[in-house]
């Protein structure tokens, strides 16, 4: 089969670049005819959805043909890159989900019929054709119940480090996770400060930090895999070393050769837990509009104002801080970074601190930190924690953040997506309805091999990104693309998992309720899903090559 099916999925690949430029000239037209891209979003943000799939296509294709020249290119692996170039080219040509509700179809981007016809037809026809056929999600569906325990369903093409540390988190997992996430959820507790503990001396902490501030050097493809891992047994889990990796990239990239010094090893060892305190309740995704302000006195910096959505805000020891200290500057051009210490809160006082206060917000899923809300009046931070030691640097300073914090919420959400596969396929092969068991029934079935599919698209898309990034390549485009994709597939098998478990799925003793709630946070944090596709097609639609 591998013979056969490369070079078809060489030459759709070829096709939907074509059809990817005609879209561009459409949606350009079309932004133009509008007034901008704020006027024309359902275009502009189809076609965001239609790069990240081209470029989702692209990376299967570049995924199979280095399985197929190290001779892993098997079966499965067959199987899922039949259904996947089957459905989403078959997406493209008919329409692509943007969500719920919203399908951008060809004509939407202005691409002529006869175009699609003629993406349509040759390799893309029989691609759609035998990724459609039954046999071919029946067969994977059957491989995948052969092992319903696999780390994994299909090779990923990552070296065997990446594997090894795959394994250990695996290992770490299914041992000190898995079997108590489900009642920290349920008891909405903070995560056992032994897992923590754990975790730091596993390295979760400084594991993209440099060996020479004490960090395990590794690049950011070992960032997703661990992510991953620890996500499936719990995003709260898997997102506690999201904050390290934030306030490590912003004094990597920003701070003072001191700050470095000081900070990035007690980051690495956890000794020391950072929270990023950005949002503020009336700005959202606009930070620009951020009123939070500090004003200096002396040797330090007084800070008043309010934040919200602060995760893991009691228990940190050290926020970063995004506030206004230039009133008299315009937008983004006034507001600096600080690396401010705080003291650990505890039960009943969770913000012990002078000039500080706070409370939390009780939320959905997406729990075992918690996340709240935080007054600051008159808060000191001393000036020698401006990040970097000038002002007005701190929205720059951030940007430099948003690639890797979107490539690991990508890893996150695949993470999420493949606890739901687990929990759909486990309950699917245990439930016996009508005299055998659920998975029996190709609707179920099928269910679960499309999750399979869909997780090893949004998971090459996803290291691609990750790859870019280790490269020391511009990736915010890649980085977008990966999260926009792998927050909807997380979306996706959660509510598709809950359906398997069809009554049970609703109770919240099962863990795959608990699987749907974290799941609904991806598509909004780390850029919601309607402002990453604005700023995808703003980068594709303003490049002019």
């Amino acid at each position: 089969m591998p013979t056969q099916l490369l070079p078809l999925v060489r030459s759709a690949v070829v096709a939907a670049e074509i059809l990817h430029a005609r879209a561009k000239i459409g949606v350009r037209e079309a932004v133009a005819a509008a007034g901008g891209i704020d006027q024309a979003q359902h275009a502009a943000h189809g076609f965001a959805w239609l790069s990240t799939y081209v470029e989702a296509l692209r990376q299967m294709q570049r995924w199979a043909e280095k399985l197929s020249e190290r001779k892993k290119f098997g079966e499965i692996e067959s199987l899922i890159l039949s259904a996947a170039f089957g459905e989403y080219c078959a997406q493209i040509a008919g329409g692509i989900p943007m969500s719920q509700g919203e399908i951008v179809r060809p004509s939407d981007l202005r691409i002529a019929a006869a175009d699609v016809a003629r993406f349509a037809s040759g390799p893309v026809a029989d691609l759609m054709a035998e990724g459609f056929d039954t046999t071919v999600k029946a067969r994977l569906a059957a491989l995948i119940a052969q092992h319903p325990n696999a780390v994994t369903y299909g090779e990923l093409g990552l070296d065997e480090e990446m594997d090894l540390v795959r394994d250990q988190f695996r290992k770490f997992v299914v041992d000190r996770v898995a079997p108590h996430a489900h009642e920290w959820h349920l008891k909405d507790e903070l995560i056992p400060m032994p897992i923590v503990e754990e975790m730091s001396a596993l390295g979760v902490f400084g594991l993209t930090i440099p060996e020479s501030f004490g960090g395990a050097g590794l690049g950011k493809t070992a960032m997703c895999v661990v992510s991953e891992e620890l996500s499936r047994g719990y995003i709260g889990v898997g997102s506690l070393g999201t904050r390290s990796e934030i306030a490590a990239e912003l004094i990597l990239g920003g701070g003072t050769a001191e700050q470095k010094k000081h900070w990035l090893p007690k980051l690495a060892s956890g000794k020391i837990l950072p929270t990023a305190v950005f949002t503020e309740p009336n700005t959202g995704s606009d930070l620009g509009s951020l009123r939070t302000r500090a004003v200096r006195e002396g040797d330090v910096w007084k800070v008043t104002g309010n934040k919200t959505w602060i995760t893991h805000a009691a228990r940190a020891d050290l926020m970063t801080l995004l506030v206004r200290t230039n009133p008299n500057a315009p937008g983004y051009k006034g507001l600096s970074m600080f690396l401010a210490p705080k003291p650990r809160g505890k039960d009943g006082q969770p913000f012990p601190a002078k000039g500080m206060t706070g409370g939390e917000i009780e939320v959905l899923g997406y729990r075992g930190m918690k996340e709240y809300e935080i007054g600051f009046d008159g808060f000191e931070v001393p000036h020698a924690n401006l990040l970097g030691g000038d002002e007005g640097q701190g929205f720059k300073q951030l940007m430099t953040t948003f690639e890797s914090a979107r490539i690991q919420t990508a890893a996150r959400a695949i993470g999420v997506a493949q606890s739901a596969m687990d929990l759909g396929l486990r309950y699917g092969l245990e439930r016996q309805q009508f005299g055998r068991a659920i998975f029996g029934f190709p609707r179920v079935a099928n269910k679960v091999a499309m999750m399979a599919v869909e997780i090893m698209v949004a998971r090459q898309l996803t290291y691609f990104a990750a790859r870019e990034k280790d490269a020391g390549r511009r990736c915010d485009l890649e980085a977008g693309m990966a999260k926009l994709l792998a927050a909807r597939v997380a979306w996706a098998a959660a509510d598709n998992a809950v359906q398997i478990h069809g009554g049970n799925g609703f109770a919240l003793e099962y863990p795959v309720s608990r699987v749907l709630c974290d799941a609904r946070i991806l598509n909004i944090f780390e850029g919601a899903a309607e402002i990453q596709a604005q700023v995808i097609a703003r980068r594709l639609l303003e490049d002019a090559n």
